[in-house]
Order: structure tokens, then C-alpha cells, then sequence
């Protein structure tokens, strides 16, 4: 009786899809979710390093002098916390799993040098922007505070009531 088992399932197996994946002939497909290895869009990245300051395994280094940022990919354990964190969207999480490795080593991402030069541009613009912002303000505030000095002295030279103080019940009552 156990060979008509064994014989019906050697049967049904010759007829039917394997069980597993051929492998290297077809590459696996990933789950979205696959926490694989994080990988920086170096462009956007502002270097605050608030993905280092919450990285649980201390494996990101981010330098905002030199504008570089550094992971050591051993010491990291995809928890996804600087994607998380990351303001600019410049951090994401791959699916896949990171190449091999046979040493210790620490992945550098340095801004190029245009980016650097388009950053302080902006960053000067900006600050100009924030100057004449501030210049205009004190201005206004000069000639406010010039009309107000002026205004008790125009008061007795031909103001009206209203414009000197009183109020609209006052006239009212004058009238």
C-alpha cells in the first residue's frame, strides 16, 4: 500500500510546476517591504544629520563642513529610523540587499562641486534676501515713527478731530 503512495506522488510531481525557484536563471523578486540597505539622493540632502543623531547603531556619519555623509553598512540593521526622520526624502530604503562584501569599509557620499557652488549661491541669495527683508522693515518703522512724531504737531495746523483723538460720539456731541 505505501508504494501506491510513493508511486502517486512521484507521478503528480513529474507533472506539475516545481516547488522552488530556478535562482540564477531568474532573479528573485522582492516584497516591497524587503528592508534591504538605505540608499541617499546626495542632491537633496541637507546634512542637519538628524539621521545620525537617531541611528540606534551609530552607523551614519554626516559632516555639514564638508558636506558628506558616511555609512558603514556593517554596523547598520535597516531599522529605517533616518528614513523615517529624513525631512528631504533624501534617504530611502532599497529592496534589494547590498553587494557582498569581503572587508570593513564605510561608503562616503560627497556633494558634487556644482551642487556646492549652486548651495552657496542660494544660500547668499537668501541671506541678501533676509537683508533688504530686514533693511524694508526699518524703514517702514522710521516712517512710522516720523509720522507719529509729526502727527501731535500737525494736530493744532488744521487736523480734524478724528485725526487728532477724539472720537466719533465726541463730534457727535460738538455737533
Amino acid at each position: 500500500m505505501g508504494e501506491f503512495k510513493l508511486g502517486r506522488m512521484t507521478l503528480r510531481s513529474l507533472f506539475s510546476k516545481p516547488a522552488t525557484e530556478a535562482y540564477p536563471v531568474e532573479p528573485r523578486q522582492y516584497f516591497p517591504q524587503t528592508k534591504g540597505h538605505v540608499t541617499i539622493e546626495i542632491d537633496k540632502c541637507r546634512f542637519d544629520g538628524s539621521c545620525a543623531m537617531l541611528c540606534p547603531t551609530e552607523a551614519l556619519e554626516v559632516d555639514r563642513a564638508e558636506m558628506t555623509w558616511a555609512i558603514n553598512r556593517f554596523r547598520c540593521i535597516q531599522c529605517r529610523n533616518c528614513v523615517n526622520v529624513c525631512v528631504e526624502n533624501a534617504l530611502t530604503m532599497e529592496n534589494t540587499y547590498a553587494p557582498s562584501a569581503s572587508e570593513k569599509h564605510v561608503d562616503v557620499f560627497a556633494l558634487s562641486e556644482e551642487s556646492r557652488a549652486a548651495r552657496k549661491a542660494a544660500e547668499a541669495e537668501k541671506r541678501a534676501r533676509a537683508q533688504r527683508m530686514k533693511e524694508e522693515a526699518m524703514a517702514k518703522k522710521k516712517a512710522a515713527a516720523a509720522a507719529k512724531a509729526a502727527g501731535p504737531a500737525a494736530a493744532g495746523a488744521g487736523e480734524t478731530p478724528k485725526e487728532a483723538g477724539t472720537t466719533d460720539a465726541a463730534q457727535e456731541g460738538a455737533e
